[in-house]
């Protein structure tokens, strides 16, 4: 812990000489391995984007996140045995074979065999929750509230993608139809304000009051929109992906998107495929 802390910390004194371009991006890094600011930094120095930077509180914050112990409290939970079963999450496969988590989540959402359905992270580890620690569906454990174990689960998951490009499949024709479905929510108009994602998403330039919003035809842009779990300044919670749809779908004053649904992993799917290439933030910081 004391290690990890320092590490951050340290990132602090050269910030902002790195964005204003007094450093190069390598010299504020005392390690190899990446951080999430690491990577945001990369791309600022690479892409002019008034997205990118438009929080010069949050980059300042970024190295001392809380959602990095957020990642602490997921590791120990995903190798300590728990639930009925009293076995760890160790044997789970999220697509790179059991326990395998490097790389796994920009790899996702992905078709899963041992469920024949395409699942997200969220999604799949629940499936794994329940098979093989034995929580029921209405465990408190597999909740996933903001704060709960799941979400720290879920950050662990994510965080070990950090810096690594998003490549989620398309091979198997289940991947391929929920990117087609989600395409088409993506652009379908419903709702009391007849709104869709692309009214705020498909051009450069839209903000909603103070906030910059991310264009979903600019990679470099997109990738931080769809790095979740992330940390919310605003309510100091660590959230995931299908806290971020349900979310977009209140305010767009949509019917209510039912958790880990065909429709909400179909969005999923097509949004992260949109970010195809580009580094993953994970965890992120965001507004």
């Amino acid at each position: 812990m004391r290690v990890r802390l320092t590490r951050r910390t340290a990132h602090a004194v050269p910030l902002l000489a790195v964005l204003m371009g007094l450093l190069p991006v390598g010299i504020a890094v005392a390690e190899s391995k990446k951080e999430p600011i690491d990577v945001l930094i990369a791309l600022i120095k690479q892409h002019d984007s008034r997205y990118l930077t438009q929080s010069e509180q949050n980059l300042m914050m970024m190295p001392d996140s809380s959602a990095m112990w957020t990642v602490e409290e997921g590791m120990e939970l995903f190798h300590k045995p728990g639930g009925p079963n009293q076995k760890s999450l160790e044997s789970c496969d999220f697509g790179k074979g059991p326990g395998q988590l490097k790389g796994a989540y920009v790899e996702m959402p992905r078709y899963f065999g041992d469920t024949g359905k395409v699942m997200d992270l969220e999604s799949r580890l629940i499936h794994c929750m329940k098979t093989i620690q034995g929580y029921a569906d209405d465990s408190p454990e597999i909740s996933t509230r903001p704060g709960s174990d799941q979400m720290k689960l879920q950050t662990y998951i994510a965080a070990q993608s950090n810096g690594m490009k998003w490549n989620p499949p398309l091979e198997h024709p289940l991947e391929r139809a929920m990117y087609a479905a989600g395409e088409v929510l993506f652009y379908r108009r419903a709702g009391a304000y007849d709104m869709s994602c692309a009214v705020c998403h498909n051009s450069t330039g839209k903000r909603i009051r103070a906030s910059v919003l991310p264009d979903k035809n600019k990679p470099e842009e997109w990738t931080k929109a769809v790095s979740w779990p992330s940390l919310r300044v605003g309510s100091d919670q660590v959230l995931g992906s299908q806290h971020r749809l349900l979310d977009c779908f209140f305010q767009m004053r949509h019917a209510g998107l039912k958790p880990r649904s065909d429709a909400s992993i179909a969005l999923i799917s097509y949004w992260t495929a949109a970010a195809r290439g580009q580094p993953a933030i994970l965890p992120d910081m965001k507004r």
